[in-house]
């Protein structure tokens, strides 16, 4: 099981015996997230075999109908779901290829193989095994099974530029997105368009073969076409709907020729739009999602519950600025301290999705390390309340960090070494703020994910 690394340093930082026992609970909570969002057992808790009948959730398979059984997918979670499939499945597996992060391994599989590739800017390596996935289906018939594993991640981990797009051009798409503050349903919907994979292509490339399409979603709400930016699901987003994001982030005059060219032309029908609904190539496609944060949020609560808590999950759709939700969540611990509601103490409040950073200083951070900076000017000097807040993928951006970790007197103790906070999340610099301190989360490559989650804790 994943645990969080320095957990014993992040309770010992507390100055009062109430924020000690907070931050233990608050830290206990978040690792029941990761428990929970093991994909191991999930998929073995979803995927089963008996006799020659494949069950998946409520689906059943006849597996004697199938002459072939294919894996393809990527995403950080689909390492451990490959395991967990070819344990199921054995030798009933033809072969398979799935992209996984870098240095995430080793994944104990004789039949399907992985490549590395980076998250989030793509790299070559990535692109190489996006195309060997599309070389294997495209053998597949309407005899054979395809099942792909995809997670949080899959869209960095599966490039494949369109038309005469190149990688660079869409690391550069890809980098000014993630900086101008859209959300990744956004970020994703230019994805699709510049790509020769997502956007249902794998579908349609694998057409008529049976996909079967397992997935660990990183996504508020779930939609389908948006984890992953949707390799095997008709795609609801538009060429025109690209070109307006792009414009809205004032992103659209600095873009490589290339892609401004080829969002154009699809524009203007002069190259294919994406799959949609009521395409033939989906009418033997099965998308399940097997696992997402919701499931992980209950389990913190649960978690709570039994360390002899309250709970309330406030939801599991948490969007927005990072800075402006730390405020909120801040402005919460508050009211519960001074009216009892949404409940009264000893209580944890649980919230997940993912929030934004636009960013407009030089600074090294990620959104929840801006969540809970931002929490930490709002909770100054209470005792026994800590607003903590953590990537279940355990890297957060390009910091090695997790999240960080925040209670009353952690602007009291920033103030005794000199630091302003104020500065550091005006120049989203949230790390380097944290590190200091030594209040960051580090977990490590969980090999998971399904968004973030945030906990505040406050007792008496």
């Amino acid at each position: 099981m994943v645990v969080i690394k320095n957990k014993k340093t992040l309770i010992e930082n507390a100055k009062s015996k109430l924020d000690r026992k907070a931050r233990k609970l608050a830290l206990e909570a978040l690792e029941a997230a990761l428990e929970a969002a093991d994909p191991k057992e999930i998929i073995k808790s979803k995927v089963t075999v008996k006799g020659s009948t494949l069950r998946i959730g409520q689906h059943k398979f006849g597996l004697q109908k199938f002459h072939r059984i294919y894996v393809v997918g990527g995403g950080k979670a689909s390492g451990k779901m490959a395991e967990a499939l070819e344990s199921v499945l054995g030798n009933r597996i033809s072969s398979g290829i799935v992209n996984v992060p870098h240095n995430s391994g080793p994944y104990k599989t004789r039949r399907i193989k992985f490549q590395g590739a980076s998250h989030p800017i793509p790299d070559d390596a990535g692109m190489k095994g996006a195309e060997k996935m599309l070389n294997l289906v495209s053998q597949a018939e309407k005899n054979d099974l395809i099942i792909c594993l995809i997670s949080g991640g899959g869209s960095s981990l599966m490039p494949l530029p369109r038309g005469k797009i190149t990688l660079s051009d869409k690391r550069q798409v890809t980098e000014a997105l993630l900086k101008s503050g859209a959300t990744i349903n956004e970020v994703n919907t230019v994805r699709k368009h510049i790509s020769a994979f997502k956007g249902g292509w794998l579908a349609k490339k694998a057409y008529p073969a049976t996909i079967v399409n397992l997935i660990l979603s990183d996504v508020i709400g779930d939609p389908l076409d948006f984890i992953a930016s949707g390799p095997t699901v008709p795609d609801s987003t538009t060429f025109a709907d690209a070109i307006e994001i792009m414009r809205r982030y004032s992103l659209w005059a600095n873009m490589p020729q290339s892609v401004r060219i080829v969002l154009v032309e699809g524009q203007k029908d002069l190259i294919a739009e994406t799959p949609k609904k009521g395409d033939k190539v989906f009418s033997k496609v099965y998308n399940i999602v097997v696992g997402n944060n919701r499931s992980a949020t209950l389990a913190v609560c649960n978690k709570i519950q039994k360390m002899g808590l309250r709970s309330l999950l406030l939801t599991a759709s948490l969007e927005g600025e990072a800075r402006h939700v730390g405020t909120v969540l801040a402005s919460i611990a508050k009211e519960v301290g001074a009216s009892g509601h949404p409940l009264p103490k000893p209580c944890g409040i649980v919230a997940g999705g993912e929030t934004t950073v636009t960013v407009v200083g030089d600074g090294k951070g990620g959104r929840n390390q801006e969540i809970a900076l931002s929490a930490a000017l709002n909770i100054s000097d209470m005792d026994g309340v800590v607003v903590a807040s953590f990537s279940t993928d355990g890297i957060e951006g390009l910091t090695e960090a997790a999240g960080a970790l925040a209670d009353g007197k952690t602007i009291i103790r920033s103030q005794e070494q000199g630091l302003n906070a104020k500065n550091f999340l005006a120049n989203n610099d949230s790390f380097n703020f944290f590190s200091k301190l030594d209040d960051l989360i580090f977990t490590g490559l969980t090999r998971t994910n399904v968004n973030d989650i945030s906990v505040i804790i406050s007792i008496k």
